[in-house]
């Protein structure tokens, strides 16, 4: 595992994690003396936590509470992950709220919001936005706070076979994103009957296989709009969106501005954040 600090400030710090584990290698056991939230934005791994289960793929969101031991494993056959964590002090925690089971979430699926949020913070860390990454940290926080209250997030139960089929199902969906995909083609991929594939994916990552490959190219497109030398218009149809305005409504829908302000919101417009941090309270 490779840990780089991006950042670090009175009341956050990002580190980028990158772990090349495969099944090959044991499982291993994190203790964490923080509280943290990362974006997955490559690979996968699984993790248990106080007996639950979880599967996480790209777009997930990792969810850790101080003092809790979590056993991560990489069974999948392409190995290896890349996070960005926001870890945050407790007087942070206590300013942004949210109950002990919020916090003990464990994990969350890809939720569209956040997922664009996280791209924006992954562009913030490459350099390739001036908009500040511990605002853009404390807005995610606030958002994941948000979102999670009053939701439950049930545990995965289902055999390890399922589970690498969804993990791989995701992964595929997500490298094919770009693509015009359908239900049938997602499931023959896994060797699955459409209604089988469509059960196990939800059961075991939480979100139907239509809605992450939206959600993945949501994320793809989010990552593209911090390059000024594409239109909208051709990140829209290269992510596999197939009309403009349906793309236009779907990321004003996850990120609350459309593309275009987004993109300025990478040029340093802090405007977004303002408007975000408004709506979360």
């Amino acid at each position: 595992m490779l840990a780089s600090t991006v950042l670090t400030s009175g009341s956050i710090s990002v580190v980028d994690y990158r772990c090349s584990a495969g099944p090959a290698q044991a499982p291993y056991t994190e203790l964490h003396d923080d509280h943290s939230v990362a974006y997955v934005r490559r690979g996968s791994f699984g993790c248990e936590v106080r007996g639950e289960s979880f599967e996480l793929v790209a777009g997930s969101i990792f969810v850790v509470h101080p003092g809790d031991e979590y056993r991560c494993t990489h069974d999948h056959a392409h190995g290896g992950d890349e996070c960005l964590a926001f870890h945050l002090s407790p007087a942070l925690v206590e300013t942004i709220g949210g109950s002990t089971s919020v916090w003990r979430a464990g994990a969350l699926p890809p939720l569209a919001e956040l997922m664009v949020l996280g791209e924006l913070a992954q562009a913030a860390a490459e350099g390739r936005s001036d908009l500040g990454l511990d605002e853009i940290g404390w807005l995610f926080a606030a958002r994941f706070v948000d979102l999670v209250s009053g939701q439950e997030r049930r545990p995965v139960d289902a055999p390890a076979r399922d589970r690498r089929r969804a993990v791989d199902a995701a992964r595929w969906l997500d490298a094919h994103a770009h693509e015009q995909l359908d239900l049938e083609r997602a499931a023959r991929e896994v060797g699955l009957s459409p209604f089988h594939f469509l059960r196990l994916f939800a059961r075991v990552l939480g979100v139907t296989p239509h809605q992450y490959l939206v959600r993945s190219r949501l994320r793809h497109a989010a990552r593209l709009l911090a390059d000024d030398a594409r239109s909208i218009t051709e990140i829209a149809f290269g992510v596999g969106f197939g009309d403009l305005s349906n793309f236009v409504r779907t990321f004003h829908r996850a990120a609350g501005v459309s593309p275009r302000a987004f993109r300025k919101a990478l040029l340093g417009d802090r405007k977004i954040l303002q408007e975000r941090s408004a709506a979360a309270h």
